[in-house]
């Protein structure tokens, strides 16, 4: 399947930006507009091996599924995996890449894959809208991200040079 990747440019220093996102508690402030109830299910709450159970808006009968950081490279890449639905059939990889700006700021790319095995029923649900749905709950995420980040109170110390969060092909 093809996958979907967002962007946003986030106004504040890359490490900053990394360490953010490597702490699985933060995001459910960015992403609770369709995950919700997250639970740790690991000792870990940062970097490789870090585990979330959250409940999948839209998920149907099976909405719960476990999300997991399986790298983490500071302050560039981290990547995480999912399982949900039934019996856990439902695979996803979400990739974050992060890089530096001349301003100061980050450009950050998240991209989520569905991996095999894919159902015929996911199949059919790409092709109906499920595509276009991914992505405008992702791109929004995005800027959550984005408005969360640079509402801290030392945001003013990179200069302003991000654009909006944005939906890549």
């Amino acid at each position: 399947m093809k996958p979907v990747t967002v962007t946003t440019v986030v106004d504040r220093p890359v490490e900053e930006v990394f360490d953010h996102l490597d702490d699985l508690d933060n995001h459910e402030a960015f992403t609770d507009h369709f995950m919700t109830d997250w639970t740790p299910t690991s000792a870990t709450r940062t970097g490789v091996g870090a585990k979330v159970r959250v409940k999948v808006k839209g998920g149907g009968g099976h909405p719960w599924s476990e999300i997991e950081v399986l790298e983490a490279e500071r302050p560039r890449r981290s990547m995480e995996e999912g399982r949900g639905g039934k019996d856990g059939r439902r695979h996803t990889r979400g990739t974050y890449v992060l890089a530096s700006r001349p301003d100061g700021g980050t450009d950050v790319t998240f991209t989520l894959e569905l991996l095999e095995p894919v159902t015929t029923a996911e199949k059919l649900q790409m092709v109906l809208g499920g595509r276009a749905v991914l992505k405008r709950l992702n791109a929004k995420a995005m800027a959550r991200l984005k408005a969360i980040l640079e509402a801290r109170p030392d945001a003013s110390s990179v200069p302003s040079g991000g654009g909006a969060a944005s939906a890549a092909a």
